[in-house]
């Protein structure tokens, strides 16, 4: 399954069902769990782990050295869970000690051509990165967003889950959960019924996210007053619970 051309480091643990291709590099320290696919010019480097039954298309760079003035070769890692689609020439780098030393994916996410994930990100479950999304060092992104192409979002910041940014957006502050961005400057359209019916969130909570929507970004409360009443509002909801939740913990303020 591994390609006679391929180089393969002696301490690579590689499951015996993996298949590597022609040209590609693994290096020392770098784990591969069954079903996974690395295809042709490839480069994984280590100290990184990758799951099951991912898909790593040619010309990626996979864990490879933090782009950080810092970084002086200290030991950090790169995790990706099981079932990923990594589209060409997409780059993957390991954590820094300025953090956790640790870049973390979940698992069922895309990421098309030419994107990038920078050091200490941590990613979420079923995301798509959109062709040439970029996002940079210490960036949380949650289960279900959705970044467009040439989306670019700034260090440190948070995207909630189930968050849509339209093509070209430049994100600067926090996004909360289920909130549309787009447009430059970058700011907030609506929420994002589609994306949250195609997985089944009732019609009931929509309209309660919609209700949130609007205290957040209608009517000129101040952020602690909307949050508040957004509380009240959440009641049982799980959905509603998890929005009031991130905006109780932005690190760079929201994008409003």
């Amino acid at each position: 399954m591994i390609d006679s051309k391929a180089i393969v480091d002696l301490n690579a643990e590689i499951a015996d069902d993996v298949t590597i291709g022609p040209f590609s590099i693994i290096g020392a320290d770098v784990q591969i769990d069954s079903g996974s696919v690395i295809g042709p010019h490839v480069v994984i480097k280590g100290s990184t782990a990758i799951g099951k039954d991912n898909h790593i298309y040619q010309f990626s760079s996979i864990g490879e050295d933090p782009q950080d003035q810092k970084y002086a070769d200290e030991e950090t890692r790169l995790e990706i869970g099981d079932r990923n689609i990594i589209r060409e020439f997409t780059t993957m780098h390991r954590g820094t000690l300025q953090d956790r030393g640790l870049t973390l994916i979940g698992s069922d996410n895309l990421f098309m051509a030419y994107t990038h994930v920078a050091h200490d990100c941590m990613i979420g479950d079923h995301v798509i990165m959109a062709n040439g999304a970029s996002i940079a060092g210490h960036v949380h992104l949650g289960d279900h967003a959705i970044l467009g192409g040439f989306t670019l979002v700034h260090q440190f910041t948070q995207i909630g889950a189930y968050s849509f940014s339209a093509m070209g957006s430049a994100i600067t502050q926090d996004i909360p959960p289920f909130v549309m961005v787009g447009g430059r400057p970058t700011r907030p359209y609506g929420i994002n019924s589609v994306g949250m019916e195609r997985i089944g969130i009732s019609p009931e909570v929509v309209r309660q996210i919609r209700k949130a929507y609007k205290i957040l970004y209608k009517t000129n409360m101040r952020l602690e007053d909307a949050i508040e009443e957004m509380e009240d509002l959440a009641g049982e909801s799980k959905e509603l619970s998890d929005m009031v939740s991130f905006l109780r913990n932005v690190t760079r303020g929201i994008l409003r």
